[in-house]
Parts: structure tokens; sequence; C-alpha cells
């Protein structure tokens, strides 16, 4: 089996290379990092590669270093910058910030749809899974505020559902996917962790094992489905 995870310095990203690592001693494990080459894992079973997930370029590069691929997991997303936090109100809206929320939550699947199908149409299993977010969803937003990153992730379920509509035509044994890893204790939620609850504070050992879950039990009828951690799906 080959895999590839893009984000694999992530929290969830790591913990996931990890579990199947560690579940599949045959697997062929590829991962992607965006500055700073990993010093984890000197396994010859697992190969890094420096991509910035956003640059045409650099997917179409990556996707030509692989004969066939059986799952591709994107654990790439920004909710917040170092200068900039989700938005309050609409005073707080800066462009900027919105297009750069896009790029990073929303294009990474597009292009890792269109130059890896080929790829993942070889095999018998074909998975292509994105991390998104439950509060992406549009029938589910019930308090407003966190503009950019809800649009972003809207805008990712819904590449997510029209590629999995064209993958029901041309990839009839594969299965697309949008995950909600729920909240995880990774530096992309650390600034807002501290009205949750401790029992809904997960670490990326636990989210991984969740996760792995849901995608080692879908099969091609799922296809197209916004899941939680949990296993509920969620309304688009």
């Amino acid at each position: 089996m080959i895999v590839l995870i893009i984000g694999g310095t992530s929290g969830i990203g790591h913990a996931l290379l990890e579990h199947i690592h560690n579940q599949y001693p045959t697997a062929n494990i590829h991962a992607t990092y965006h500055q700073n080459i990993p010093t984890l894992h000197a396994d010859q079973r697992i190969h890094w590669h420096q991509v910035d997930a956003t640059s045409e370029s650099d997917i179409k590069g990556l996707s030509k270093k692989f004969d066939q691929a059986d799952w591709v997991i994107n654990c790439v997303g920004m909710l917040h910058q170092h200068h900039q936090g989700p938005e309050k109100s609409l005073s707080d809206f800066e462009p900027d910030f919105f297009a750069r929320s896009l790029a990073i939550n929303a294009l990474p699947t597009m292009l890792l749809a269109k130059h890896f199908t080929p790829l993942l149409k070889k095999s018998a299993n074909p998975r292509l899974v994105t991390l998104s977010a439950k509060v992406g969803s549009i029938s589910d937003n019930h308090l407003g505020g966190w503009y950019s990153y809800r649009a972003s992730k809207a805008a990712l379920n819904m590449l997510i559902k029209t590629i999995a509509i064209e993958w029901q035509r041309s990839v009839k044994q594969g299965c697309v996917l949008a995950l909600h890893p729920g909240t995880t204790d990774t530096p992309l939620s650390k600034p807002f962790q501290k009205n949750v609850p401790p029992d809904k504070l997960f670490t990326p050992t636990h989210v991984a094992q969740q996760l792995l879950r849901i995608i080692e039990g879908s099969l091609p009828i799922h296809s197209g489905t916004f899941y939680s951690y949990s296993g509920e799906k969620i309304s688009w």
C-alpha cells in the first residue's frame, strides 16, 4: 500500500503517519513538509518531500515521483496567523487573510485531486481524504463569526463533494471523504482551547485513531460524505 500524507509534520498528520506506520508494516509511506526537514523517523518506509501544498508546480512535481497511490490524505490547514485570528465581527475582516485562508484550506485538495486522480485510479481501493471542520457546515452555522475560516472550509467541502461526483464516473472503486477531527490539542487550536471542556479536547493520537478507523471502513458508497471523528455524518 502506498500512502501519501500532505502535512506530515502537523499534529494530526504526524499522528496519522505514526499509526499507519505501526498498523501497516508493509505500507510505503510518503509525507510532505513545508520548510524544515523533519528529523522524525529514520525509517526506509517513510519518504519525506518538501512541498508547498498551495503550489501547483510543487504538487505536479510530487505526483511525478509516483507510479500509483492508494491513499492521499491532506492534513494541511490554517485557522490563524501570528498577526491575525478568526474574525469576531465584520470589522475584523481582512481581504489578504481571507485569500490566504482559501489558498491553504481549499486549494491543496483541488490540486491533489487534479494531479493524483490518475495515480489513485490504478489502485484497487483508492482514498482521497481531507481534514475539514464542522464550522464549514453551512447548515450548522448558528454562531456566526470566523468568516474566513468558515468560508474556506465551506469551499473545501464543496470541492470534495464535487470531486466525489466526478469520481463516481471515473474512479468507481474510489472514495472521497471530508473528515472533521474535533478540537485537537495542536498549535492550530491552542489559542482557542480555554473554553473547550476537557473531554472535548483530544490528543492528536486519539484523533488519528478515530480518523484512521473511518478511512479503513470507507467504501465507494460513502464517497462524498462529511464525517465527524466519531463516525457521525455532518450535513454540508
